[in-house]
């Protein structure tokens, strides 16, 4: 394989430093769950099953292959093979390279076809004839919501890999499902303070918006956050999920008086109609005597690298980038470089984090049962797999950590820093209460874990 070697930059603009310190991980002894709880894929052998669903085809395919490529690394550095990537410098030290609970680690894949029938069918067919005792992955909320439900109802457990809405961990959270990723919340919070300081306060927005969940929740926040801060609300436009061509819907945005338009979009989505807008020069024009700006609120390495020069000085917000100054991160994109050529995109991180949580939480646990994998992941404070400290919220199951807002790099050096981070929001600046109105407020539940079998 070819190698990759970082080339990194100074980053922070305005950053904060997170502290070293974090809380040491609970040992569970798993006599709350032994072996006579009946649960369902119980392993039998000397191997346990693991299920990746991840987009195979379809609009955010290039996201699903980068994930199953992290899913597979982190299924070696479980089983003892390779560098031991970030099981060398996570600060829950229960793993120890021997697979989960002494078994070695195996996986079945799935392609959800970033569509919640295909993806639920996929997770099904793992569940119930392979045996997966976990669901892993997807790039989609739609997908992530759906998989969720399911898996509550199997009574397997769910770590989400790409999912940005706000009800994933909101009204439809349940309690067999844990997000990694950040929300369309967190996103919003992050970006309106660099909004406000490099465009201004007074702004006029149109917004063309992915008509799923995702998207409606992306637009809700993204309004809310600017609205606060003095911007208006032209437009809300929603576009479907299938669409490759976005022309018809740039063509409105000329004659609107609006002078920004945020792009609710993701994948190809987000690389077709940025596209098309610069296909009408719209970055060119000026509007209400201001030059006239995009903004993209969820970015990935791999929108950028297909957008291509059109990002250059777009802002964004994302949960990972491979050019983050901390052990965890540098050690992944060493093992991620070395095997594949090539830096991990935010997607490939995501799951291999969320691979490594899971088997964490067994051995913490001392049992794959998933009520005491529940158990060890509610309230769990961790770092060194990336993205700093993080804690799992047991109120939610929601990641909280440090935003990135991003911006589309000037004058990239290689294929892999077309992003350049502008600056590291803190995570207490984008911590809500569980009961926010975005999340479903008062009504949202996550119930009660469900063992299955």
């Amino acid at each position: 394989m070819s190698s990759f070697t970082p080339n990194r930059r100074s980053l922070l603009k305005g950053g904060v430093a997170l502290g070293a310190g974090v809380a040491a991980p609970t040992i569970f002894t798993g006599q709350s769950w032994a072996a006579s709880h009946a649960y369902t894929n119980a392993p039998q052998g000397g191997s346990v099953t693991l299920g990746f669903n991840v987009p195979q085809t379809g609009p955010y395919a290039d996201e699903g292959a980068d994930e199953l490529l992290a899913q597979q690394l982190a299924v070696e550095h479980l089983n003892g093979m390779g560098d031991g990537g970030c099981l060398n410098t996570f600060s829950s030290k229960a793993l120890k390279g021997n697979g989960i609970l002494g078994k070695k680690v195996e996986f079945v894949t799935g392609d959800t076809q970033t569509k919640s029938d295909a993806a639920r069918a996929s997770a099904k067919s793992m569940i119930e004839k392979d045996g997966a005792i976990m669901i892993n992955g997807g790039s989609s909320s739609g997908v992530a919501v759906a998989v969720q439900g399911l898996c509550q109802e199997a009574g397997v457990i769910f770590m989400a890999g790409l999912t940005h809405a706000n009800d994933t961990t909101g009204k439809d959270r349940k309690a067999n499902g844990f997000r990694h990723f950040f929300n369309a919340y967190m996103s919003a919070a992050a970006l309106a303070p660099v909004l406000e300081a490099e465009l201004g306060a007074d702004r006029r927005a149109y917004h063309l918006t992915a008509d799923y969940n995702w998207g409606w929740t992306q637009e809700e926040s993204i309004v809310a956050s600017t609205q606060a801060m003095g911007w208006e609300t032209v437009n809300t436009v929603k576009t479907p999920l299938a669409s490759t061509d976005f022309s018809s819907y740039i063509t409105p945005v000329l004659n609107s008086g609006a002078d920004v338009l945020v792009l609710n979009h993701y994948g190809g989505n987000m690389v077709n109609s940025l596209s098309n807008a610069i296909q009408f020069d719209l970055l060119n024009k000026q509007v209400n005597g201001k030059d006239f700006k995009i903004v993209v609120p969820l970015y990935s390495e791999l929108m950028a690298a297909g957008a291509g020069e059109n990002i250059k000085g777009v802002l964004g917000s994302m949960n990972y980038n491979w050019q983050l100054d901390n052990e965890g991160s540098k050690q992944f994109v060493k093992s991620f470089g070395e095997k594949y050529g090539k830096p991990p995109s935010n997607s490939a991180q995501t799951c291999y984090a969320q691979v490594l949580l899971y088997a964490d939480a067994c051995e913490r646990a001392g049992t794959f049962n998933p009520c005491g994998v529940v158990a060890a992941l509610e309230g769990f404070e961790f770092d060194g797999l990336g993205n700093g400290k993080t804690l799992y919220r047991a109120d939610d199951h929601q990641c909280f950590k440090d935003v990135l807002v991003v911006r589309g790099a000037q004058n990239p050096t290689t294929a892999y820093d077309t992003l350049e981070i502008v600056n590291v929001t803190p995570a207490e600046q984008v911590t809500y209460a569980p009961n926010n109105p975005l999340f479903g407020g008062d009504e949202a539940s996550l119930g009660t874990c469900n063992p299955g079998a």
